[in-house]
This record gives structure tokens, sequence and C-alpha cells, in this order.
């Protein structure tokens, strides 16, 4: 799974694309992609940064979808109770899912200057923290893995 959010790419292929794949899901799992929840996930994935839940309801509210912020936290909530969206808890902000119709463990690249968000996956089963857990005896239930640095597009030297 490649990570996404610091790489060049048709952005508004990728909206339609998983907005699609949203619909889908919703579809094989009997759930409803009301407009709202829909326009949600539509004004997350426009751009590839976590967006806190009053940007959301901002511009929720210049579409005409109400005002309250009800109506954005419960929006936010179907999307990340499903896997569609994703609380980045370091910045207290949401960001669409890049991958969702694959079942997954994200791991999240923040980018401190631009804001952008890269999604990556990890595999909790078998990596470093579980080996940790275990040689301690402790039982993972939920991890969020995030970590804050520079992105390509803004570093100034060049990586070898």
């Amino acid at each position: 799974m490649e990570p996404l959010g610091f790489v060049r790419h048709d952005h508004s292929h990728c909206v339609t694309d998983a907005v699609a794949q949203v619909d889908a899901r919703c579809d094989t799992l009997g759930l409803k992609l009301t407009p709202v929840r829909r326009r949600t996930l539509e004004i997350l994935l426009e751009e590839h940064r976590a967006l806190g839940a009053y940007d959301v309801l901002e511009r929720l509210r210049a579409d005409g979808f109400g005002s309250q912020p009800p109506v954005a936290y419960r929006a936010l909530d179907f999307l990340t109770s499903n896997g569609f969206a994703h609380k980045i808890e370091r910045l207290n902000a949401f960001i669409a899912c890049a991958h969702p119709s694959e079942s997954h463990t994200p791991a999240f690249l923040i980018c401190r200057d631009c804001g952008a968000v890269a999604e990556a996956e990890t595999n909790p089963e078998t990596g470093m923290l579980n080996q940790i857990a275990q040689t301690t005896g402790f039982s993972i239930e939920r991890a969020v893995l995030e970590a804050e640095g520079l992105c390509p597009n803004c570093q100034t030297e060049p990586q070898t």
C-alpha cells in the first residue's frame, strides 16, 4: 500500500475514486451515505491535510448544510467509525482514509511545515510495538502511529 499525501497526483481523480469506493462500501455494508456525510467526505478529500471539525462545519455551512456543530460531528463520527476517515490525535483533526475499501491499520506522517498528511500502513501484529507489548505482557487493543517531520516538498536540502 503506497503512502498517499506527499506525491503529486490527479487530485480530482483521487476524490472521485475515493467517494465511489466509499459509496460502494456503504452499499455492501447497508450503510447510508447521506448528502451531508458525502459532502463531509468530499471536504476531507479536497486536501491531503487534516481538518478540524470546525473547519469542516464552516465548509458545510457554506454549502447550506447547517451551522450547528452536531452536523459536522455526526458526519465525522459516521466516517471515522466506518473507516472512511481517521482522526489525527496529535492535531485533533480529521483526514479522509486513503484506502477506504481496505482493512488496515494506518500510520500518519504529518508535515509540520505545510500540514500535509500522508497515510501509510502498519502491521501491529508483527511490528516492534507488538513485540514490546508481548515481552511486557501487555495486550494492545488500539494503536495510533503519528510521526511529525518535513515532507519532501518542504525539505530544503535534497535527500539522498
